[in-house]
């Protein structure tokens, strides 16, 4: 892979667990992995223990997660979303509890989200419809981002929350979103100022119409811009204009259609 590619998949791995970070679980099964002064304020929780280097919420503790979340929130540990999210011990595992999406990086918990390439099929070749993010997103505002990506709720299947994505969005008719073609996994651990990011991002390709336009709905996204592919790739290679993440997800891309 191209060094100038290969930068970014580097930037998305920054972190080697356990590092310096101390192990939780729920009951037996191991969830995340913590900051020492995030385990040390997990442990004013009740049905919470730390001892011989692990965090443990006991198992017939697990429905008060939420509430502990809250709870680190309002001790200056991670932004309350409003959103709870399922967690489990690996991808396809068990739902062991739930959290408010802010408490996920700050626990080290796996994450699952659906990033969709929005691909325009023209005689000079491939184009990809790039969103940019809104001024005002509290993370990574302005950067530019896929066309639909979001991460997936609790109780919600990947392609449930594809297709609410989209509408929510791009305004993408749901049978059109239901079209799109899952490709593979990009997973990664990465320490950001918001905490450890343990992510698994499922790719869809979405074909279009040349006479598709997605429109913002939920003011998430400035708006779109058809590219070609080429510029994609040289968006990647040359700058960090792109939401880090969707740097992996093009990468993918990229070699998949033979441009990497």
């Amino acid at each position: 892979m191209d060094a100038r590619l290969a930068r970014h998949v580097a930037a998305c791995n920054n972190v080697h667990l356990p590092g310096d970070y101390i192990p939780f679980a729920i009951g037996a099964a191991a969830v995340g992995w913590l900051r020492p002064e995030v385990a040390e304020a997990l442990a004013g929780f009740a049905g919470v223990t730390l001892r011989a280097g692990r965090a443990e919420l006991a198992a017939d503790a697990a429905a008060d997660l939420p509430a502990i979340g809250r709870g680190l929130a309002g001790l200056g540990f991670g932004r309350w979303r409003g959103e709870a999210f399922d967690v489990r011990a690996s991808f396809e595992g068990e739902v062991l509890a739930t959290v408010d999406r802010g408490l996920l990086p700050v626990l080290g918990l796996l994450a699952v989200g659906v990033h969709v390439n929005g691909l325009v099929q023209r005689p000079d070749g491939p184009h990809v419809w790039v969103a940019r993010r809104a001024n005002d997103r509290p993370l990574d505002a302005g950067k530019l981002d896929h066309m639909v990506a979001g991460g997936v709720a609790a109780g919600m299947t990947p392609r449930e929350t594809l297709v609410k994505e989209a509408a929510e969005e791009a305004a993408v008719p749901a049978a059109l979103a239901e079209s799109a073609v899952e490709t593979g996994l990009v997973s990664y651990a990465m320490r950001r100022a918001e905490g450890l990011r343990r992510d698994t991002l499922i790719c869809y390709d979405l074909a279009l119409a040349d006479d598709f336009t997605p429109v913002p709905v939920d003011g998430e996204t400035q708006g779109f811009e058809l590219w070609p592919l080429a510029r994609v790739f040289a968006g990647v290679r040359d700058t960090d204009d792109f939401k880090f993440n969707v740097n992996l997800v093009l990468i993918d891309l990229f070699r998949r259609l033979g441009a990497a």
